[in-house]
């Protein structure tokens, strides 16, 4: 589909189909005149249904939930859009005085600059060692190889930082390659943390330029790489616990650490061949396809695998996790563990949110509100379709607010901003009810509750999680829900104008 200035034609797209994402989008930029377009498109993985196939704009991905799926069932291959329209803001002068102003603490912030020069896989050392990096299909939260693995990247692989759209103040892209060998893989941006740790760590596997290449495999295939490792990872401990057939292993090796496998299961996944079929309806379904107890390796909540941030090392992270309204995501609505182990507020302090530097990070009790609060807040990019790093580099919740006001010419406190943060994250909860999703669905695998099984935390009895249904509760009537149900009250929907 071509939208131009507001009027849109479907174009016959016969050639596209089995085409990986470069081809089809080189195949497009053939077919269209001189123009800023943006190109959205699936891979061969929308094509054939991938539960968690992505949508693709160039290197960067809409990739978890399975968007991809969705345009595939459409036979609905690209969406390409130009318009030459402008959105003028009321106030133009003063909003380019505040934005300006802004850009210069972007600039200036430690957080910017640190995302600028290391990008999100900088964080690779730094979460081995707080126990924020799930292992081995979640055995652990650390494994003790993320410096060795950092490293390695960034002498082997990483070419320089990118912009993911022109006039980024932080830049926190990687343009990265393979330059030889059998994973041999030609720049590209990606090798971010979540993509780079569920072909790692997830997988026990130490060779950088696989999980380099899978990752681009995962684009170019248009697969979601958190939930594309975290079917692997399931897959591997089946194996291991001697639950698949001879046909289902293929004769493939499904040790843990087996480098060589993983290129040949991603493209088995996006093309639905043999046990990535299976694995390519997510680790919830082939658990229920398996069986044997393959249900206690399937690390999900509402059926969405979890990412690469674990919370056994900020418990806060835990209710986010099991209340998050698409399922277990660390970005929407937010890294909860950024704030009582990586102690960020945001700029939430101000607007009620405990000091980070006085919780303990391993604590149970009393942080529901806090949950709250940071997911309110945290929501806000979504909602108003702005980079939520901007937050972590001190654009909080005021200056968002000061913003709008000036683009809208209303004027919009922080507060307001964040009632309707609320409403929308309520109204999220009230559409998961009425699909049938209960309080059970709120509950975290058994998995990322235990202590570590190895590395760092191994046996460090606080590291697990041990009441996670009293943390529940407490969010619950932080929120103005059930404690029991989890169901909006009539009373906090009145309030809120739903």
């Amino acid at each position: 589909m071509v939208i131009r200035d507001g009027k849109a034609e479907f174009r016959p797209a016969e050639h596209l189909v089995g085409k990986l994402v470069s081809e089809k989008l080189a195949l497009i930029r053939k077919e269209l005149p001189e123009g800023r377009y943006s190109i959205g498109c699936i891979g061969p993985g929308g094509e054939n249904g991938v539960s968690y196939a992505a949508v693709m704009f160039g290197d960067r991905a809409a990739g978890r939930t399975g968007a991809g799926a969705v345009l595939g069932s459409k036979n609905l291959l690209a969406l390409v859009v130009e318009g030459n329209q402008e959105v003028a803001p009321a106030k133009p002068e003063e909003f380019k005085r505040l934005l300006k102003e802004y850009f210069g603490q972007l600039r200036s912030n430690p957080v910017s600059i640190g995302f600028h020069d290391n990008g999100t896989i900088g964080d690779l050392a730094a979460n081995d060692e707080k126990g924020d990096w799930p292992s081995k299909n979640w055995h652990s939260n650390s494994w003790g190889k993320g410096a060795e693995l950092l490293d390695s990247f960034v002498r082997n692989n990483f070419v320089k930082p990118y912009p993911c759209y022109r006039g980024c103040t932080i830049s926190c892209g990687r343009k990265v390659r393979v330059e030889g060998g059998e994973y041999r893989t030609p720049e590209h941006g990606g090798a971010e943390y979540e993509s780079i740790s569920c072909f790692t760590a997830y997988l026990q596997n130490e060779d950088m330029d696989a999980a380099v290449h899978c990752s681009h495999l995962c684009n170019e295939y248009g697969v979601d790489t958190i939930s594309t490792g975290g079917a692997i990872a399931f897959l591997l401990e089946c194996a291991e616990n001697g639950l698949l057939a001879a046909s289902d292993a293929a004769g493939l090796d499904l040790s843990w650490g087996n480098a060589k496998v993983l290129p040949r299961l991603v493209k088995m996944i996006a093309l639905r061949e043999g046990i990535g079929s299976v694995l390519a309806d997510g680790v919830r379904a082939a658990a229920a396809k398996i069986g044997k107890g393959s249900e206690a390796f399937a690390v999900h909540v509402k059926g969405l695998e979890g990412p690469a941030h674990d919370p056994r090392s900020g418990k806060s992270l835990a209710v986010s996790y099991g209340t998050g309204n698409r399922g277990m995501c660390h970005i929407h609505p937010a890294e909860l563990m950024a704030w009582d182990s990586g102690k960020m507020d945001w700029g939430l302090c101000k607007h009620g949110l405990p000091d980070p530097n006085q919780v303990d990070r391993w604590a149970e009790s009393d942080k529901g509100a806090a949950v709250k609060l940071i997911q309110d807040g945290l929501n806000l990019p979504e909602i108003l379709g702005t980079c939520k790093f901007f937050m972590y580099a001190g654009i909080g919740v005021d200056e968002l607010a000061a913003m709008v006001s000036l683009v809208t010419g209303r004027a919009i406190g922080a507060e307001e901003l964040l009632a309707v943060s609320e409403r929308v994250i309520n109204l999220q909860r009230l559409f998961n009810l009425r699909e049938g999703f209960t309080a059970a669905d709120d509950l975290l695998p058994a998995r990322v509750c235990a202590v570590p099984d190895f590395g760092r935390y191994q046996g460090v009895a606080e590291c697990g999680i041990s009441d996670f249904p009293g943390m529940l509760r407490d969010y619950y009537k932080a929120r103005g829900w059930d404690a029991e149900t989890g169901i909006p009250t009539e009373a906090t929907l009145k309030r809120i104008g739903l």
